[in-house]
């Protein structure tokens, strides 16, 4: 660290400076402070390859616009590796004030990475803005350069036809995909059933390029996938950078994770089955528009994954589990629902079996529902 260069570097770029709000339980005043972060080794070192992988990926003449992917397991700080790299890619000469675009693929997680580096003004050199709509979304890419710009992917699909509008062809926007794993395929195109016939649709990722052509594109993930149709390294570049589970474990950044196979069996059909393929199908790589329509399809799948009967062997399994932990070790536990009708009628059973856990005050009771909006799993 003590390397006059990255010393240097780490303090510019790789330091910053936090409001933190803390209440004081007995009087509840609410007090804010400020909390000095710098980046930890691996996301120095990150920001650094990512950085020249971007001066290379946005070359005007010899640049691929793939920038690459940063594979950092979860907890380990992927959205302040991002601000740093997003400060330092600002204030690169090379960039000639480049405009910054931070993706995602969800309304909670656009809130969420906003608010970081809202709170990381100093280092962006600018206030953040987030994307309303799609107009405004087309009103904010049209600058001459310069900005830090949010936005979710599915802002990007086109309100008719398969091609959507150039905002602009300058080559020095980069698009910071975060959960660079979801969201970011679709280049074929599928036909797809309207009303009035049938026509050729593609993925968000597609109606991107098509709004910023010569764009470069960086993915941030903890879980990057490797598939035929689908693959992370293809569609952003090849690994920038890789700190993995037993990496961040060792240093201590993150717990262990174990896995113990519990399987609840669904009998199904062969239909029932082809149906939620299909159900699955339609909600990968859709719009906001097409989103709404498979949600009203979701009664299909409560009825089978969220059965009574199936529902109360989980919720007694999942009792089961707990309470032998607890004897253990004291802990948390923490259910995913595949719906938001599943996660409220898997609560109904667990407080059935320990109805103690219950209660109607949120702040107590040892169980409650959190329900995530504008995502399709809770």
């Amino acid at each position: 660290m003590f390397d006059k260069r990255v010393l240097l570097n780490l303090i510019r770029y790789c330091t910053v400076f936090e409001a933190e709000e803390k209440k004081d339980e007995k009087t509840g005043l609410v007090s804010i402070s400020k909390i000095k972060k710098v980046a930890a080794y691996h996301q120095y070192y990150a920001v650094q390859k990512a950085v020249n992988q971007t001066i290379r990926a946005t070359d005007a003449e010899d640049g691929d616009r793939k920038v690459g992917v940063v594979w950092h397991t979860q907890g380990s700080g992927k959205s302040l590796s991002m601000v740093f790299y997003s400060g330092q890619i600002i204030t690169h000469p090379k960039m000639k004030n480049p405009t910054i675009v931070i993706l995602t693929d969800r309304n909670d997680l656009d809130d969420q990475l906003f608010g970081t580096f809202g709170n990381c003004v100093e280092l962006l050199r600018q206030t953040p803005v987030q994307a309303k709509n799609r107009d405004h979304i087309k009103e904010l890419l049209k600058v001459s350069g310069g900005g830090v710009i949010f936005t979710t992917i599915q802002k990007f699909s086109p309100e008719e036809g398969s091609v959507y509008d150039t905002l602009s062809e300058r080559t020095n926007i980069v698009v910071v995909a975060d959960e660079a794993h979801r969201s970011q395929y679709g280049f074929k195109g599928r036909l797809v059933e309207v009303e009035d016939g049938s026509e050729i649709r593609y993925g968000n990722a597609k109606y991107m390029r098509d709004a910023l052509p010569n764009a470069s594109y960086i993915g941030f993930t903890g879980t990057p996938i490797e598939k035929e149709d689908k693959s992370t390294p293809a569609v952003f570049g090849d690994y920038i950078d890789v700190y993995d589970i037993k990496q961040a474990v060792d240093d201590g950044a993150t717990v262990p994770i174990s896995y113990e196979a519990r399987l609840v069996k669904i009998k199904l059909d062969k239909e029932v089955s082809s149906e939620i393929d299909d159900l699955v199908e339609e909600i990968s790589d859709t719009n906001e528009d097409q989103l709404e329509k498979s949600k009203k399809k979701n009664a299909t799948i409560n009825a089978i994954v969220g059965h009574p009967d199936r529902l109360k062997d989980v919720a007694t399994d999942l009792v089961s589990h707990f309470e032998a932990r607890q004897e253990a070790f004291e802990g948390k536990a923490m259910i995913v629902g595949m719906t938001r009708h599943i996660c409220v009628d898997l609560y109904a059973q667990i407080i059935k079996i320990r109805p103690q856990w219950h209660s109607e005050d949120l702040d107590k009771g040892i169980i409650k529902v959190i329900i995530v909006v504008n995502t399709p799993i809770q």
